[in-house]
């Protein structure tokens, strides 16, 4: 089978050459490596042997990717590949491991120019410290690793505030090796005292080399001071290697250091014809689904006292190890009473009652050691003041229940400019307009609003869309 590109113009492609045995050809184009040290090829070819594999996640390693082809004699296969993104702009050739009778998949040896390989052991980092998501609040998720002749020989991620920080635990993890080694960190090495000795001079006791820095920490006490000690002492630094990745990393814990409040997201549902609903989509709570994934996110959410009087219960993240975020009930004098059987003696401890009159709080809800506070009028104030006293970075404002109890805090959130996302689950359902369309109302707020970074994904049967505000 011969094959041949469609015409001069198409860019160069890799291709894969057979044996005597097999003569054939595939033609295939790496668009990105975004991780998962994979290449998943899909199992046919098409009538031109053009092949247009998936994308894979930003932490995929140059030294081994996995490949899965179709049933062919691959014994004697070699092909050269072309990345257009990624830890190599040049052409390599990659030598293909045989397969064995019991293998699907050729085992990939990559050999780049080295020129890129810096983003690539970036990306690992920030793979490493989404390990701690939702865990280490008031401190940043923070992921290093440490390489040596090509080769990682330490990780590490900082797990919760506290705690060492990743560049020790990746440290400890290389030993020895670390010693003229490079180290990656996602963050900025810290270079002072605080709950745990500085990291610079963890990193400079170990001998290291050079150390590349994914982002400077917006931190004051930090601000290039951990850069500057590296320096000081020879060691070489290179500072913004991916650096938009690290910074969308820890945007929450570097919005709350330089604003006094923390990170606000607002949630919403929408039918397909655009009307507000007050629900969420089918297998969006369990794990892997989005709205569980952003709950594990998040360190405070915000919900009505009236969802749980539909007799559901908290919301919670059923993600594996996840840090169930504090919930915040807004309890409105005009609605009714909190049903205590829908807050488990799981969650009590992560629980407060901000409300505008004490006759709406139940005495059943004291008795549970349930925290309440009462206010002349719930404000977005109060609640980002007392979050961030807590020591949390980020709040999710979920608008489920009658909007009218959230009517007043979107309305202050937009004129103060406190919002910073939004996050817009579309349901496969096409709804009737109610007399008094709730939309309407979010849709007069902020007119002419910009919103920046637009980003879409599926979940189970939802389209999820999430943007940042433009004040």
């Amino acid at each position: 089978m011969n094959c041949t590109s469609r015409s001069k113009n198409q860019p160069k492609f890799a291709s894969f050459q057979g044996n005597a045995d097999h003569s054939w050809a595939v033609q295939i184009e790496v668009m990105k490596i975004y991780g998962l040290g994979c290449l998943h090829f899909f199992s046919h070819l098409f009538s031109d042997c053009i092949l247009h594999p998936p994308r894979v996640l930003p932490y995929a390693a140059p030294q081994m990717l996995m490949s899965s082809l179709p049933a062919q004699n691959h014994a004697k296969l070699g092909f050269k590949l072309k990345l257009t993104s990624g830890f190599s702009e040049s052409l390599v050739r990659v030598p293909i491991m045989p397969l064995t009778n019991h293998s699907s998949c050729l085992r990939v040896q990559c050999v780049g120019t080295g020129q890129n390989d810096d983003g690539f052991y970036m990306r690992r980092c920030v793979e490493l410290a989404r390990k701690a998501v939702g865990h280490t609040s008031p401190n940043p998720v923070v992921g290093c690793v440490i390489v040596k002749d090509g080769k990682v020989v330490g990780e590490g991620f900082h797990p919760k505030a506290g705690q060492p920080h990743a560049e020790v635990f990746a440290l400890r993890n290389a030993g020895d090796l670390a010693e003229n080694a490079t180290a990656y960190v996602s963050l900025e090495p810290c270079n002072h005292f605080g709950r745990t000795p500085p990291c610079t001079e963890a990193l400079i006791k170990a001998k290291v080399k050079k150390v590349v820095v994914g982002m400077v920490d917006q931190n004051p006490t930090v601000a290039s001071r951990g850069v500057k000690r590296l320096r000081d002492a020879s060691i070489e630094v290179v500072v913004g290697v991916e650096e938009e990745l690290c910074k969308r990393l820890t945007e929450a814990f570097t919005h709350r250091m330089l604003t006094g409040k923390p990170f606000l997201t607002v949630r919403y549902s929408l039918s397909v014809n655009g009307n507000l609903l007050d629900q969420l989509g089918e297998g969006v709570i369990e794990s892997g689904g989005y709205y569980s994934r952003l709950l594990q996110e998040y360190d405070a959410l915000v919900v009505s006292s009236s969802l749980l009087s539909e007799n559901i219960s908290l919301p919670s993240s059923r993600e594996p190890g996840a840090n169930q975020p504090l919930h915040i009930i807004i309890q409105r004098s005009s609605t009714s009473s909190i049903p205590i059987p829908m807050i488990n003696d799981e969650v009590t401890g992560k629980v407060i009652v901000f409300t505008d009159s004490m006759t709406g709080a139940a005495p059943e809800v004291a008795q549970k050691g349930i925290e309440t506070v009462a206010l002349d009028q719930i404000n977005l104030d109060v609640i980002l003041d007392y979050c961030y006293r807590q020591g949390l970075c980020s709040v999710l404002l979920d608008l489920r229940g009658p909007f009218v109890d959230f009517e007043e805090l979107i309305k202050e959130g937009m004129e103060k400019k406190y919002f910073n996302k939004f996050v817009t689950e579309i349901l496969p359902a096409w709804n009737g307009c109610a007399k008094e369309d709730s939309a309407m109302t979010l849709k007069s707020l902020g007119q002419g609003l910009e919103v920046t970074n637009l980003l879409s994904k599926s979940s189970h049967g939802s389209v999820v869309i999430e943007g940042y505000f433009k004040f």
